[in-house]
């Protein structure tokens, strides 16, 4: 199939991502020497998600978290969506002088 998109913008969608940590994941199962029932038992995750994943790409949040405390790759989360840079230090004194929002409690 054609497209109009340069090539290098099909690594960044949701599909090619989803393949891309499935197969990361997968390797770091067969690395471990994990068989696929022994990481759905360490890790509380059904064998039939751990296949669905491996296959065809498809979990949810909760349960690829869960594969990855069972495989100690929880680090790499850390990484995501990290907080932008300040650009100077008067963005740093607003940013430390700025009121959290919080949730309003009503007393009684």
């Amino acid at each position: 199939m054609l497209s109009d998109k340069p090539d290098f913008l099909d690594e960044y969608n949701p599909k090619a991502i989803a393949e891309m940590l499935a197969g990361k994941l997968r390797r770091r199962r067969l690395a471990a020497n994990l068989s696929q029932q022994v990481l759905s038992d360490r890790s509380g995750v059904s064998l039939g998600t751990l296949k669905r994943f491996e296959s065809m790409h498809e979990i949810s949040l909760k349960h690829l978290l869960m594969l990855a405390i069972a495989i100690q790759a929880t680090g790499e989360f850390n990484a995501l969506f990290p907080d932008p840079p300040f650009l100077n230090l008067d963005d740093l004194i607003r940013e430390q002088n700025t009121k959290k929002r919080q949730r309003g409690r009503s007393k009684i």
